[in-house]
């Protein structure tokens, strides 16, 4: 504590002085590290107008000795005496022309002296992060300069205990009539270095020129003459070299070199290590990609990193990829697609699961996934023939084998299916299929075309129903079964559907957003290897016109054989039957 009863006329005539002009005085340029300090000030009546003037000269004085923005030193004014009244938060200005601005503005409350509600706001309110102050995390200091003339009207002991356990540190500056114990009982330990008393207002600048100097300290690289390469970091009465990042400083303590981590010999590159800044970096050779540990390398697969636009399968050969169509289909002339299924016909059953678990989100994928499918059919009503069965708890044809004649419109169709959400019952759907979807009367060719028939069972869970039945009783009748499980589908039931070998036939896929890479395998399954050819007529052997047409070509070898004499004796005529075509009629 210091009470101030007897000056020395030196330092009396420099107390005299204006604050600017003493600050000038003061010595070397003052640079503040980052603070947030807050004036508590007491305006109650007690305070008479010239003695406020004065202390807001001293404010003013103060503000204009410290390193003020927002990066360094945040300044904020309360006002109390009943009340509290916030002159402007920590957050408000940036520049110190418009917080003396403010408080040359500031007009007295000119009531009681409550310091305890004062320091409680101040705690709770002027030093939060939505006033302005800087988050605990950021470990800038937290101060108080609580000013009065007076003994507070509340208890300070307490609040002021709580303030300090907070984190802020309290100045407690009286003037006047303020009551010592008070300011005892606010001020942080040590109280020799947090506890003033003036006896007069005009006096209060000696309390401002120590604490300046607490704050501040003589910054030796303002000078110019540290000659540090990078950062020159001052400390009081003296200073020293810091390097930037990646670098490190030398034996003369002031230059700087970059820190070269690779001759370490611990950055575990495969390929090549590169020094940065940040510290090792490792690269990879041409043709090679960084793995995401951030040290291994992978020969590139650049059908993975480029748009290749390969129909069914993209294969990386060095620098370079090519595109490779399935089995028994040949790449066009593009590089790219694969010619469609155009070598035999095919009637196409997809039954599609709408069951509850499926999720309308994801039947929109799935319905998706089906039209991609149908990109690679050869859809017409003498090539391939689509339809579509959807099951939950019911069965549902949403169209059949017969109705649409192109892609265009089995797609269109497709998206307009409407979910149906509810149970799984994958056994009904396939007795379904079997009775329904391959009858004629749904669009499906006669058996005695041999047109291929394809059933595709898309499901997601375990079924509700028995489907042993039915899935065998669908391979009886002829018809190739696939099977498409995602999700928490079941291996075993879709063994069970499918045909055989289960490895053609049984595609798999973990989640809905990943299934369409089995369309590569269906590609290459669904379309037949051989089949009547699109375009030729489909006519049975034993139809009346072919009979007539076969007897015709027989008679007319026979007349060109006798014309040249060539005798076979008289031949049999034709029996009105018709024979197998693989064991054809011989002449006798």
């Amino acid at each position: 504590m210091r009470g101030l009863l007897c000056w020395p006329l030196p330092m009396l005539l420099f107390l005299l002085q204006p604050w600017e002009t003493q600050l000038q005085l003061a010595g070397p340029r003052c640079r503040t590290g980052p603070l947030d300090l807050v004036f508590v000030i007491d305006s109650s009546r007690s305070v008479r107008p010239f003695e406020f003037e004065t202390m807001r000269q001293f404010l003013v004085g103060l503000l204009r000795g410290l390193d003020v923005g927002p990066n360094a030193t945040r300044v904020g004014v309360i006002q109390y005496s009943s009340q509290v009244q916030s002159v402007f938060p920590l957050g408000a200005f940036a520049r110190r022309e418009d917080m003396e601005h403010a408080i040359r503005a500031l007009v007295p409350l000119a009531q009681g002296t409550m310091t305890g509600l004062a320091i409680q706001y101040a705690m709770n309110v002027a030093f939060s992060v939505a006033e302005g102050a800087r988050p605990p995390e950021a470990r800038v200091p937290r101060i108080a300069v609580i000013v009065t003339d007076g003994r507070p009207q509340d208890r300070v002991a307490e609040v002021a205990a709580q303030a300090r356990a907070r984190g802020i540190e309290i100045y407690a500056v009286g003037v006047q009539r303020a009551d010592v114990g008070s300011l005892r009982a606010m001020a942080s330990p040590p109280l020799d270095e947090h506890v003033f008393l003036v006896e007069s207002f005009d006096l209060i600048q000696e309390f401002g020129l120590q604490f300046q100097g607490r704050l501040c300290a003589i910054d030796l690289c303002a000078e110019g003459t540290h000659g540090c390469e990078h950062h020159c970091i001052s400390s009081p009465g003296s200073y020293f070299c810091r390097c930037q990042a990646g670098f490190v400083l030398q034996q003369d303590q002031r230059s700087c070199r970059a820190i070269d981590h690779c001759s370490f010999g611990n950055h575990s590159c495969q390929h090549e290590c590169v020094s940065t800044f940040a510290g090792p970096r490792c690269y990879c050779r041409e043709g090679h990609d960084l793995l995401p540990d951030g040290r291994s390398c992978q020969a590139r697969d650049l059908c993975n990193g480029v748009d290749h636009g390969c129909e069914f399968q993209c294969v990386s050969e060095g620098h370079s990829y090519r595109c490779l169509c399935p089995e028994g289909q040949q790449l066009q002339a593009d590089g790219k697609s694969c010619n469609r299924c155009r070598e035999g016909h095919v009637d196409l059953v997809l039954l599609v699961d709408g069951s509850k678990s499926v999720r309308p989100q994801n039947f929109e994928l799935v319905k998706r996934f089906v039209n991609q499918i149908v990109d690679f059919l050869d859809v017409s009503p003498e090539g391939t023939r689509v339809g579509l069965v959807q099951f939950s708890s019911r069965v549902r044809t949403e169209f059949p084998l017969g109705r649409y004649g192109t892609a265009a419109e089995v797609k269109q169709a497709v998206l307009a299916v409407e979910y149906m959400e509810r149970g799984t019952m994958t056994g009904l759907a396939l007795r379904h299929m079997v009775e329904h979807s391959f009858s004629e009367a749904q669009g499906a060719r006669p058996r005695a075309l041999n047109v291929p028939r394809v059933g595709l069972v898309f499901t997601d869970g375990r079924s509700q129903d028995d489907i042993s039945v039915w899935a065998a009783r669908a391979k009886e009748e002829g018809i190739v079964m696939y099977a498409v499980g995602v999700g928490k589908a079941v291996e075993e039931e879709l063994r069970q559907i499918a045909s055989e070998p289960a490895e053609l036939h049984v595609s798999y896929s973990p989640d809905f957003g990943t299934m369409t890479h089995l369309l590569d395998n269906l590609r290459g399954s669904i379309c037949p290897e051989e089949g009547i050819g699109a375009g030729t007529e489909l006519r049975s052997p034993c139809e009346c016109e072919s009979l007539v047409e076969f007897q015709g070509r027989t008679l007319g070898a026979l007349e060109t054989l006798t014309q040249n004499h060539i005798l076979w004796g008289r031949g049999p005529g034709l029996e009105g039957r018709c024979r197998n075509p693989r064991d054809p009629q011989r002449l006798p």
